[in-house]
């Protein structure tokens, strides 16, 4: 059964997913989510943090959770980090 999961969001990426210029997410992961979860990503201000009153829901597609990962030696994700890429179907 899915849920609906409530997170705030700043404004500038609130409108790259409203846009569809921004189809994924990254977040500390204290909390679960199972894919068919609705995320509610509620807007707030960039600067003051205060909710804006806009939100966007979006379906939770694949997930993918770091410390799952071993295709990385913990010294070079420490020297490069990790990058979320959105992977879209060409011509779109």
């Amino acid at each position: 059964m899915s849920q609906e999961i409530h997170k705030k969001t700043v404004a500038s990426l609130f409108d790259e997913v409203v846009s569809g210029n921004k189809s994924f997410d990254v977040r500390l992961a204290d909390w679960q989510c199972q894919p068919g979860d609705i995320l509610i990503l509620d807007e707030i201000d960039d600067v003051t943090k205060v909710p804006t009153g806009r939100s966007v829901r979006r379906r939770v597609g694949y997930i993918l959770n770091t410390q799952e990962t071993s295709f990385y030696s913990k010294k070079d994700i420490e020297k490069y980090g990790l990058q979320v890429i959105s992977l879209l179907e060409e011509g779109k």
